[in-house]
């Protein structure tokens, strides 16, 4: 199998890539990787140094938006895996064209491009942010999707998108929506990685409002298991959501860090919290659990403890991105 991966050298993607060409991904041994991005702030080749040597890689640095780079580099994949996207929500909120632009407008260049190559699969990754916020129980993939922030708003956008292409053109698309993730090669301007980092330098972290705002964390390589199982065995034109089933509020994790990392309640600063902020977000996993056999398999305090590790262990990885982005 020869696979495209748009953002493989972004967070979730790269950790996508390295599990495929180190065959640790179940129905993906010995698949081929083009990885195509941009290389914005958050993408890094570094992310990809450990399989760059690999004769089942390459490394196109294109943009999304841009359809006759996509189209010499698409040719003669059997499937397209689509992380690449803009994905702060704080940078949405400050200014939304670059979200629309991309993940809207390059989630349809893709499309069409898939379409008129004839590609044989299209994966969709999204997130649990399209359905809103939910005060109790959980989203199933049947819930109507109510985006609160530009940045949801576009996924959201670019979901429609992608079952549009699988109802009208028959495209053979699936959907994942994921929890938040968290891992390794995680650019520090998220909250854990923003607040490892910030701790392990003795400084401040920033948490917003009365911290109360829940999320379900999921490991990144528990979401790359999912994906693959969706890439080979998911449905044409259905949605599964991909959770870890850790509930924790913003003040509880932050507690986990503060601790892991030796801290006290005095390197908190209460900020101002974020316009149209989520309360909670929380989504059911039965669908594919029943369908393709998915359960996580990384426990939330095994995880957090090997990305508390590494990030002490990386500095020369987050050093440099945090001093370009003045983070």
């Amino acid at each position: 199998m020869k696979l495209f991966v748009t953002g493989g050298a972004g967070f979730i993607g790269s950790n996508f890539v390295r599990m495929v060409i180190e065959n640790s991904l179940s129905g993906l041994e010995g698949a081929e990787v083009t990885v195509f991005d941009a290389l914005t702030y958050s993408g890094t080749l570094s992310n990809l140094e450990s399989v760059a040597g690999s004769d089942r890689f390459t490394f196109v640095k294109g943009d999304i938006r841009d359809a006759d780079a996509v189209a010499d580099a698409l040719a003669d994949h059997d499937a397209v895996v689509h992380f690449a996207a803009e994905s702060h929500v704080d940078r949405s909120v400050t200014d939304s064209r670059i979200f629309v632009e991309t993940n809207v407008l390059g989630t349809q260049t893709l499309l069409d491009e898939a379409l008129r190559l004839g590609t044989p699969r299209f994966v969709h990754v999204s997130t649990d942010e399209v359905y809103g916020s939910i005060d109790e129980g959980s989203w199933d993939e049947r819930e109507p999707l109510l985006p609160n922030s530009p940045y949801a708003a576009s996924k959201a956008a670019s979901d429609l998108l992608v079952r549009s292409y699988f109802v009208t053109h028959g495209l053979n698309a699936s959907i994942t929506r994921c929890s938040n993730n968290y891992g390794t090669h995680h650019f520090p301007e998220k909250l854990i990685p923003l607040f490892v980092t910030n701790l392990l330098d003795d400084k401040q972290v920033p948490l917003y409002g009365d911290g109360e705002n829940i999320r379900d964390w999921l490991h990144v390589d528990d979401h790359c298991r999912g994906i693959a199982l969706v890439l080979n065995q998911g449905r044409a034109g259905e949605i599964y959501n991909i959770g870890g089933g850790t509930e924790l509020s913003n003040t509880e994790l932050t507690q986990l860090l503060l601790d892991a990392l030796g801290k006290d309640e005095t390197f908190i600063t209460r900020v101002a919290d974020r316009k149209g902020h989520d309360r909670r977000y929380s989504v059911d996993i039965g669908k594919i659990s029943r369908e393709l056999g998915y359960s996580p398999q990384v426990s939330f305090a095994e995880g957090l403890a090997a990305v508390v590790d590494w990030y002490t262990n990386h500095r020369a990885w987050w050093e440099p991105l945090k001093a370009h982005s003045a983070l």
